[in-house]
Order: structure tokens, then C-alpha cells, then sequence
């Protein structure tokens, strides 16, 4: 399924992007925050379906920033020390939560043989940049430090996320090592965000309309996530303009070839080679942004999330 982008969409991935353009939808920009979590949490969160076992699916609540922060821990094995790694939702700074991206962190826990903590940072506008960020790294330092108390190993620890989350992730790389710590082995970028400022490569053009995330939910989005545009500039709110670079994790980034964000995250996977980053870029071509959501409905999207699982273990445990 990876090659070049793009040829033409997956047949069942096509199927799925017709339902969801034929429905009703009120366009974002005039939505409250409110609204748009409602409506993500509607289309992720599937009652139709089993959840995938784990082994133990537990919460905590740990100091935070501002106010605590909550976290969900997977386990795909009881009684044994394992990876972990730190998981950041999607939803654009603004939406989503521990429970529209729980079938992924099933399947990476599963999958990869990896404890998997998924972060409950705070939200855009309430919450504007730095907050989530800050929170963010926040839960990451818990998450080394305790990493015993979970049965973490914390010689194998990584970061992960996807869309927003994926920025975070690799935001978060960039703070653990300009903070001295904690050391990370690995960072997981699934169709990152890494250049919130521009927003002008040719994929942002190609894909600003009827490919599931469009351009004017992009804008909404960083006008809620900034107090000041001007901020969108700096690195740790958009990594593909960092200065440097180097001394970063090996990276796996997964972008889409249907994705307006498809060009920045191959933009950015270039920047982390050039700079001695090692890195494993794949594009699958056929699919759509967010298609790790989708996997429970659509095979070619189960068939990648189960490639990037198994690329994921053999990192962790080679």
C-alpha cells in the first residue's frame, strides 16, 4: 500500500469518504467549540463495536500545570515491564479526548507489546498555547519518573500521537531535549501537523475541500489554539520551523497520500534526515487524514494500522 502520492483512493476508503460528504454538515468556522467536540465524539466513538482487549485499562489523575491532568494507561500483558508509550489525540488542539482515540490506543498497546498512556491535555480556546504543550510534557515526566509504578520500562520510552497529537509529539521530543530529559528512544508521528503558520503547500491546496479534514477546519482550529498568530511561528507550535533539528529520536511518520497535511509531514521527515535524524517515512497513498479512526470500518485502513503496529514493536523491542 506505501508509494508515491497520490494515485487514487482506496476503493473502501473512497466508499467510506462518500457517506460521510453526503451527510449534513454545518461548516466549522461557525461551530463553538462545544459543537465540534460533540460531533467528533459522535463519529469516533462507536458503541457498535467491541473494544479490543487489553489486559488492564486503568486511569490516574496527576499534577498538571494549571489544574491535574488525567491519563489512561493500557495493558496489553499483566506482571511484566514493558515499553511505554505516551500518546497525544488528535482533534486540532480543540477536540477529541481519551475516549474518541481508545480504539488506537488498544491497538498499540496490543499490538506493540507497549504500555500506552494517553494524555487528557487541556483544550483550545479555553485553553490557548502553551497550555497543552506544557501539559504535555507535564504528563511526560510523570511518566518517566513513575514509569516503575506502571510497570514501565523506562529505557524504552516513547512518544506518539496523531494530526494535533502529533505535533505534540514531536514537540515533545524537541522540549525533552532541549530540558535535558527525559530520554526518548522513538517518536510516532501519525499525519502530524508540523507547520501551523504557513498552511500553504500544495497539498493544502490539492485536498482544502471533500477529503474529511479541510482547510477552513485547519484555520478555525489555530485561531482557537493562538491568543496571537504570531506564536503559530515558534517552534514548539510548529516544529517543521525549528532552527535545529538535530539530536532528535528516530522518528516513523505516517502521512496520507488524500491528507492536506501531507506535504509537511514529508517536509519535515526530509528536515529530520537532514539534520541525522534517522527516520521511516510512509505515505499510503490511498487514504485519507484521521484514517486510523476508521480502521473498524475500513479494511485498507485496519490493514495500515496494523503495519505501523508491527513497525512500532519491532522498534521497541529490537
Amino acid at each position: 500500500m506505501p508509494g508515491s502520492c497520490p494515485n487514487g483512493l482506496m476503493p473502501d476508503m473512497a466508499a467510506w469518504l462518500a457517506r460521510f460528504n453526503q451527510r449534513p454538515k454545518p461548516a466549522i468556522q461557525s461551530l463553538p467549540p462545544l459543537v465540534i467536540r460533540a460531533g467528533m465524539r459522535k463519529l469516533f466513538c462507536r458503541s457498535d463495536r467491541p473494544p479490543r482487549p487489553v489486559a488492564q485499562v486503568q486511569e490516574q489523575l496527576i499534577p498538571g500545570p494549571v489544574t491535574d491532568l488525567r491519563l489512561r494507561l493500557y495493558r496489553p500483558l499483566a506482571d511484566e515491564l514493558l515499553p511505554v508509550l505516551v500518546f497525544y489525540h488528535g482533534g486540532g488542539w480543540v477536540a477529541c479526548d481519551l475516549d474518541t482515540h481508545d480504539d488506537i490506543c488498544r491497538a498499540l498497546a496490543a499490538g506493540a507489546g507497549s504500555v500506552v498512556v494517553s494524555v487528557d491535555y487541556p483544550l483550545a480556546p479555553e485553553h490557548k498555547f502553551p497550555a497543552a504543550v506544557e501539559a504535555g510534557f507535564a504528563a511526560l515526566s510523570w511518566v518517566a519518573e513513575y514509569a516503575a509504578q506502571i510497570q514501565g520500562d523506562v529505557t524504552r520510552l516513547a512518544v506518539g500521537g496523531d494530526s494535533a497529537g502529533g505535533n505534540l509529539a514531536t514537540v515533545m521530543a524537541l522540549l525533552a531535549r532541549d530540558r535535558q530529559g527525559p530520554a526518548l528512544i522513538h517518536q510516532l508521528l501519525l499525519y502530524p501537523i508540523t507547520d501551523i503558520a504557513t498552511l500553504e503547500t500544495a497539498s493544502h491546496h490539492l485536498f482544502a475541500t471533500g477529503y474529511f479534514l479541510e482547510r477552513a477546519a485547519m484555520l478555525t482550529c489555530r485561531d482557537y489554539y493562538f491568543a496571537d498568530l504570531a506564536e503559530a511561528q515558534q517552534p514548539y507550535a510548529s516544529p517543521l520551523l525549528a532552527p535545529d533539528l538535530s539530536g532528535l529520536p528516530p522518528a516513523q511518520i505516517i502521512t496520507a497520500g488524500f491528507d492536506l497535511l501531507r506535504d509537511e509531514g514529508a517536509a519535515y521527515a526530509d528536515r529530520l534526515r537532514a539534520a541525522g535524524v534517522q527516520v521511516k517515512h510512509t505515505c499510503y497513498e490511498g487514504l485519507i487524514h484521521g484514517f486510523l479512526n476508521f480502521a473498524g470500518e475500513v479494511a485498507s485502513a485496519q490493514a495500515a494500522l496494523d503495519e505501523i503496529v508491527s513497525d512500532l514493536r519491532v522498534v521497541l523491542y529490537n
